[in-house]
This record gives structure tokens, sequence and C-alpha cells, in this order.
């Protein structure tokens, strides 16, 4: 059972996420604060009184826009802490998404809330916190937790709502100026992070730059095809020409790949 602190300025917004939340049987508790400050407050004062204690706190909701300090500004302020609850943003704004992946939001709402979308934060909640079965609360581990599904997932824009997907769904990423327009199996689509950005959170999971525009997933290349001196990859129906001073690294890791 999920103990909740619902956070947003506006007394109807906040009052109908509330009434919302309560009415979850997954959620043991839901206390609501006006603004920022209260926020920190009482996450602070939770945390000092440890897991047990009848104040703690498993999960915020947490608008963006505020007075005063943002729900931005207050995710960044709760990563200091040891053992900081996790974050949902609920908002109306759907330019935030890529900033609270960063900040290893659990989720991303979008308002007016629906009762079926906030069902599916609170089911992701749970799973991060791990068998609903045993006491929840949040420890160093469930951070940790958090921050690994985040490099698992990117958040992208679909039909106006924010929907997560995984990394290992990604062939090849093409950049578009400040941009990246993603390209998987269904379709692809365009996030506002650049590809020098993508590369280096995404090195560790087997992505390679091939050129200046394109990143690519080393376990999605079909074929490499040499011609006339120039090299190209073909992924799926797509061939990517690989520039000359990337050729020789993608040779070799890809050799190394294949045990040659």
């Amino acid at each position: 059972m999920l103990r909740v602190l619902a956070v947003d300025d506006e007394a109807p917004a906040l009052e109908e996420l509330l009434y919302l939340l309560r009415a979850d049987p997954r959620i043991r508790s839901a206390e609501g604060a006006t603004g920022a400050t209260e926020a920190l407050r009482r996450i602070g004062s939770a945390v000092d009184a440890g897991p047990d204690d009848p104040s703690a706190i498993d999960v915020v909701f947490l608008d963006i826009h505020m007075a005063g300090l943002t729900g931005l500004d207050v995710a960044q302020l709760l990563a200091g802490f040891a053992a900081p609850p996790l974050i949902v943003f609920v908002t109306a704004h759907e330019g935030f998404a890529v900033h609270a992946f960063d900040l290893k939001a659990v989720d991303y709402v979008l308002k007016p809330v629906r009762r079926e979308r906030l069902s599916e934060a609170v089911r992701r909640v749970a799973e991060q916190l791990g068998d609903r079965s045993a006491p929840l609360h949040s420890t160093p581990v469930h951070s940790a937790s958090v921050h690994d599904t985040a490099a698992d997932q990117i958040p992208v824009e679909l039909g106006g709502v924010i929907r997560f997907i995984p990394v290992d769904d990604i062939a090849y990423a093409e950049a578009q100026g400040d941009y990246a327009r993603l390209y998987t199996a269904t379709g692809s689509h365009l996030v506002r992070i650049p590809l020098t950005t993508l590369e280096e959170r995404w090195r560790s999971r087997g992505f390679v730059r091939i050129h200046r525009r394109h990143l690519v997933s080393l376990a999605r290349i079909d074929e490499l095809r040499l011609d006339a001196g120039t090299m190209s990859v073909r992924i799926g129906t797509a061939e990517l020409a690989v520039s000359r001073r990337h050729t020789r690294a993608l040779r070799d890791l890809l050799m190394r790949r294949t045990g040659r």
C-alpha cells in the first residue's frame, strides 16, 4: 500500500488529484501540499522520521508549474536526499518530459488527469517499489531501481500523450538540429535531445556513432557493406553511410562482437 503526497498550487486540481488517488485500492494514504515549500518541509520531516513512521512518503505526485519553486526544482532538490521518495510529474505541459526523464521520474501524466492514466502511473510506482506484499518504503536500493528504469526508457509524444518506449526497441537515431529522430520497428519519434547527448547515455547499451547524423544499435545491424572504399550498414530497410572517421572503429567493434 502506497503513501502518497500530491503537490499542486491550484486547489481544484489538487482536490481532484487527491480524490482519484484515494479511490485507488493500492493507495494507503494520500495527503496534499499546496506548494513546493510545504512539500519540501513535509518530505524532509518524513525522511528524517524514517520509513516506518506514519508520516512516511513513498511517492510524490508533483505539478511542474507552481509559484516560487517549480516541480522540477523540487525534484532536483530531492535528488540530493539519501533516500528520496519516487516522483510522478502531473502537468498540463508536454514540453518538460525530457527534463523529467533526466530527473528519473517514474512517470509523466498530462492534465486533465484521466482515472485510467493515473492508475497506470500507480502501477508503475508499485513495480518500482517491489513486491506489494512487502513494506513499501523508500531506500537507496529503490532509488537505484528508479535510475535503472529511467535509463531503460525514453519519453516520446504520441498524439498528445507522453509515453515511455524501451531503449532496446530503438534501431537507430538521426540528428535533426537540437532534436533527434528515433527509429523503431513500428515507426519514428522526434525528441528534443541532441544526438551527442544520446551517444553519451547509450554508449553502454551498445549504441555507436557511425556518422555525424546517425547513432546506431550494434545489435540491430543486419549487414555491413563495403563498396569502392566506402562503408554502409543496413538496418532493416534503411541503409546508412558510415563516415571515414568512424569506419575502422565500427569494423573493430563488429569483429569483436562476432568473435573474429
